[in-house]
């Protein structure tokens, strides 16, 4: 290989002999051997074996991290609750330039959005109403149940039936909902419509109970505007969202289910013994 000419060797020499940019942003240990390497070939400039020696400090950083990783891996396991960690440490701080660690406020982040709600079905039965108290529905009432949904939501012992189903899909806070609006609209003193609101905000609209049903967020902007001085109809579009929810979706199921088919079977073969 041939040496460098006179003209190169000056440029060399010159350009080594700046201070260097990235001294700022290195640890000392690491900065002091920098230099070192650039008075080393600013001494040795003629050998091209001397300019292989430097190296950018972008190898540098490669190699540390290989080295760091396998022993990152045998010494610490995966921690609980991360997720696509793999078998990386978790004690790095929060203040890591690279991705090959994780820290330890991320492990902490995941572990809370992990933690699981109340769901309904993990409620108290002592916290939920009794059902309504109605005679054994006929064969004729349970056949027309299929007719329209309005025919289930007409009669006690058809919501209590749709209840009983709710119960076992986890959703039967809509019909606790809807039920508990009915009853707010037969009220009229004041001071009893302003408890039975609050009472129904905080079982079915507040995002803090388990029994939160799903509405969207402009139907709770109103309920919001309106808890202040509320009336027997502040729940009313709230109402009619869930009773279309529970019509789309959990009637069709309903009339599929073992539970309506045999009630109506029962009631049939009770009916031809007759």
């Amino acid at each position: 290989m041939p040496s460098p000419s006179q003209d190169n060797q000056e440029c060399l020499q010159k350009h080594f002999s700046r201070p260097s940019m990235w001294k700022q942003f290195l640890p000392l240990p690491r900065a002091e051997g920098y230099n070192a390497n650039i008075h080393q070939t600013m001494e040795n400039e003629g050998s091209p074996e001397a300019m292989r020696d430097v190296k950018p400090v972008g190898s540098e950083r490669t190699e540390v991290r290989k080295r760091q990783m396998p022993a990152a891996q045998e010494t610490t396991g995966p921690a609980p609750g991360q997720h696509g960690a793999g078998s990386r440490g978790s004690n790095a701080c929060c203040f890591c330039w690279c991705c090959c660690c994780s820290c330890s406020c991320l492990t902490v982040r995941n572990q809370e959005e992990q933690r699981p709600r109340r769901a309904s079905h993990e409620l108290r039965r002592e916290d939920l109403p009794t059902c309504e108290e109605s005679p054994s529905p006929t064969l004729e009432e349970v056949s027309a149940w299929a007719q329209s949904f309005d025919k289930v939501m007409l009669t006690p012992a058809g919501r209590n039936a749709f209840r009983e189903f709710l119960r076992t899909e986890f959703s039967e806070e809509n019909m606790l909902f809807w039920m508990a609006c009915e009853e707010l609209k037969k009220e009229a003193n004041k001071t009893v419509i302003e408890e039975k609101a609050r009472t129904i905000y905080e079982d079915y609209i507040s995002i803090l109970s388990p029994k939160e049903v799903s509405l969207d967020s402009r139907v709770r902007e109103v309920i919001n505007r309106n808890m202040g001085e509320p009336s027997q109809h502040i729940f009313d579009d709230a109402q009619l969202q869930i009773y279309t929810l529970m019509h789309r979706d959990s009637y069709p199921r309903f009339m599929n289910s073992a539970l309506y088919k045999d009630l109506l079977q029962s009631l049939s073969e009770k009916s031809v013994e007759a």
